[in-house]
This record gives structure tokens, sequence and C-alpha cells, in this order.
């Protein structure tokens, strides 16, 4: 196992068809005031863009589709955990893919990022890269959130044996053979804790990357400031 390395954010031009074999799985809940752009702004460096709909009440369904993903559709709302375990075993059965990519549905993650953590992959041939908001100071999360946050990091870290410095960022790079790894049964925010055993089972290389998470007025708007970190820590606990 290898220790989480720092690595300074590169911003070299994209070239499109370098990420012919990566397929971004998008949980998506009610975002149907953001999705679109998410998708467009994804395509544009990801042709393959899986947004797994968990029994949404609004459009967002029609508007990710519209804007280029490839949408599946659960009946109801399952959950996070249980949406991303879908887009997991739909992308990794996908023909040519060797990468997936775990991206938000709201607008907080940057492609740039995305980008940089696939090519951190090939570069160093490493089946895992974990998105870390805290290896830089470009993301200010508030006092309250980096607090939940860290305890989240260290109850994780306690429960599978890594050492990272952000697990509940949902911004992660998994070549397909780690991706083979995972098999998901939190439904919920702990699936987040969940994933970080299971892909550190495997045993396979793994870095952090700094990553700029953007906490937007729409985001705060839902809550996502505080109250989903508090969910973080109940559904931990009580999992």
């Amino acid at each position: 196992m290898h220790e989480p390395d720092a690595v300074a954010p590169r911003r070299a031009p994209i070239e499109t068809a370098r990420y012919d074999d990566v397929c971004l799985v998008v949980p998506l809940f009610n975002e149907g005031a953001v999705i679109g752009q998410v998708v467009k702004d994804a395509t544009v460096t990801f042709p393959h863009v899986v947004c797994v709909d968990d029994g949404s009440t609004d459009d967002s369904a029609e508007r990710a589709h519209a804007a280029g993903a490839i949408v599946l559709r659960h009946a109801v709302n399952l959950g996070q955990g249980a949406a991303l375990q879908t887009g997991i075993e739909y992308a990794r059965t996908l023909p040519g893919t060797r990468y997936l990519v775990t991206f938000d549905a709201d607008g907080q993650h940057q492609v740039d990022d995305a980008a940089a953590m696939v090519d951190l992959a090939r570069e160093e041939d490493v089946a895992i890269v974990f998105g870390s908001r805290f290896l830089d100071s470009r993301t200010r999360p508030g006092l309250v959130k980096r607090v939940v946050l860290r305890t989240a990091v260290w109850f994780t870290n306690m429960s599978t044996g890594l050492r990272l410095t952000d697990a509940h960022n949902g911004l992660r790079v998994v070549r397909v053979d780690a991706a083979r790894g995972i098999n998901l049964q939190q439904d919920r925010m702990a699936h987040a804790s969940e994933i970080v055993l299971q892909l550190g089972r495997t045993r396979l290389p793994w870095r952090e990357y700094p990553v700029h998470l953007l906490y937007t007025d729409y985001s705060r708007s839902k809550g996502q400031s505080l109250w989903n970190s508090v969910n973080i820590l109940v559904d931990l606990v009580f999992k």
C-alpha cells in the first residue's frame, strides 16, 4: 500500500480523446437546476457520462439526458450509495472503459481536477486516486464542517487502515480492476467510508490528489454546507 502524496495541480491543455476510456459516474437526485450545466461542462473533456437518477421528483433526468449523459433510473429514492453502485456496475461493463470517476451532481467538483487525477493514475500506474480538499488551502468549508469532516476522516482511517486526509470527498478515480471490488451495501452517507474500506481491501496502489471544492450559494441553500456533514457522522455511528 502506498502513502498518499500531495501533488501540485496541473493545468495542461486537455485533449478529449485522451479520456475515451474514462466513464464519469454521477449519482443524481433533484439537481434539475444545475445538472444540465454540470453534464455539459463534463462532456467537453469526458465523452462518457453516466447519471443515475435516484428517484428524482424534478426534471433532473431529462436535463441530464438533454445535456448528453446516459441516464439510468431508480424508480424510488434509494440513497446515494445505491445510485453509485448502480452506476459503477454499469460503467465497469462498458467496452473499452479503463477508469471510472465518481463525480457529484451539484457543481462542487471541477472537471480539471478529475482530468488531472486520471492523468496521475496513468502516469504513476495507480489503481485509485482519492480527491482531497485538505491537501491545500483552496477549499474553505467553514469551521464546523471542517471539524465534522476531520472527525469522519479519523473514524474512516481507524476502521479501514488507510491514511487519508479527506475520506468523504465524492471525487475519486478508480481503475476498472479496483472497481470490481466495490459492492456497496450502505445506501446513505456511510457508503463513503464503505467504499474506502472496499478499495483498501484490493491492496492496489493509491494516491491522494488536492482538489478544489466549490461551495456555492446553490449547495448551501440545500443544506450541504453543514447538514450533510452531520449526516455523515450519524450514518457512520449507526450504520
